[in-house]
């Protein structure tokens, strides 16, 4: 007898499984029904077994670490490029076309190779890959991602701001002109690599905002608020870095359209996200909170009236290594290959 779809393995890599995305896509991908790790890459620890690297997978059955040219790719139906920035494109570009390609660095998030090179200070290295990759904003991109091959994961601060204003602007309910997104993170959003601001003396006990007026996740935001306005956007952008390791809190400062409030926003919000499991308005008065999200693919979303009139505040928590990268990357690997949204994703944050 033929396996059912629900029945299926599907032998998946993990390029670069040495980072922080890289071991979270292994700890959800290890207990998805539908899911054979077999391949990890890493090159720089080639050789070695996973629990060299993360020991708390030490317990888990997985292939030895290999670099990149050591890959079989014909065994393998898809691949998690869990890769740095501005290397993922080479990479891609060599791999067989039978693969499925999700993507978790920037490489083909930006539609307009132009802005990729203005705001990442290189050429686009696989320009032909471009027009045929799907932004996967997992919610907003279900048709396509399932048709897709190469699905581009968002950043993480941007899943935290679209996800609250895409259907706002869609159902022009707030004014495309002024929009200010106020986002906080924890420090796994800055990558595994050694960094002197990283360092624990450096990061505890404070609070500082970075890439002011310059963060690259500004175009990704604009380029797809700019599609739900259907005109062009700018916004203010300001990320803070948090003594926490997961976490993003967004809050959202934003000027009502046509008069109205908070009531008005929030029946968008639960109309927009009706039929999405991991995406929840909460009850009115309460604000999300990352603890409430950590370890999870949810994203939680309140709303709240500004003191001053025609203004409110729209607050957003997602956990940045889950729904903000690796939680949303397997969210579209199902869609990919017509598994159910939710295969490997149920579980509940974990608290305290």
């Amino acid at each position: 007898m033929a396996s059912t779809q629900s029945e299926r393995r599907i032998k998946i890599g993990v390029l670069g499984a040495s980072g922080y995305t890289g071991a979270e896509t292994l700890r959800l991908a290890a207990r998805h029904p539908n899911i054979e790790i077999a391949a990890l890459t890493a090159d720089r620890r080639a050789g070695e077994p996973i629990a060299s690297v993360f020991p708390h997978l030490g317990g888990l059955d997985l292939p030895t670490l290999t670099k990149l040219d050591a890959v079989a790719w014909d065994t393998l139906e898809a691949v998690f490029c869990c890769l740095p920035h501005a290397t993922t494109q080479e990479v891609v570009a060599g791999l067989p076309a039978h693969l499925k390609v999700i993507d978790l660095s920037a490489d083909f998030r930006l539609r307009d190779t132009a802005t990729y090179a203005e705001w990442y200070g290189h050429e686009h290295l696989a320009p032909h890959l471009q027009d045929s990759a799907v932004y996967g904003l997992t919610e907003w991109a279900r048709d396509a991602l399932a048709d897709t091959r190469l699905a581009a994961c968002p950043g993480c601060y941007p899943t935290g701001a679209l996800l609250p204003l895409l259907p706002l602007l869609r159902d022009g309910l707030i004014d495309p002109d002024d929009i200010i997104i106020d986002s906080k993170s924890g420090v796994t959003g800055a990558g595994r690599a050694p960094k002197e601001a990283m360092l624990f003396g450096e990061v505890s006990e404070g609070v500082n905002a970075y890439g002011i007026a310059h963060h690259r996740h500004t175009p990704e935001m604009e380029q797809e608020l700019s599609v739900a306005a259907d005109a062009p956007i700018k916004i203010s952008f300001t990320p803070h870095l948090l003594p926490m390791n997961r976490g993003i809190l967004s809050t959202i400062y934003v000027k009502m359209a046509n008069g109205g409030g908070s009531t008005e926003l929030r029946q968008s919000l639960l109309k927009a996200y009706a039929d999405a499991p991991f995406v929840r308005v909460v009850p009115q008065g309460q604000a999300p909170a990352t603890r409430h999200v950590r370890g999870s693919n949810h994203c939680l979303i309140g709303v709240f009236d500004d003191r001053v009139a025609g203004r409110a505040l729209v607050i957003s928590a997602i956990d940045n290594l889950v729904k903000g990268s690796s939680g949303q990357a397997i969210q579209n690997f199902n869609l990919m290959f017509g598994l159910p949204e939710t295969a490997g994703l149920e579980q509940e944050p974990l608290f305290p």
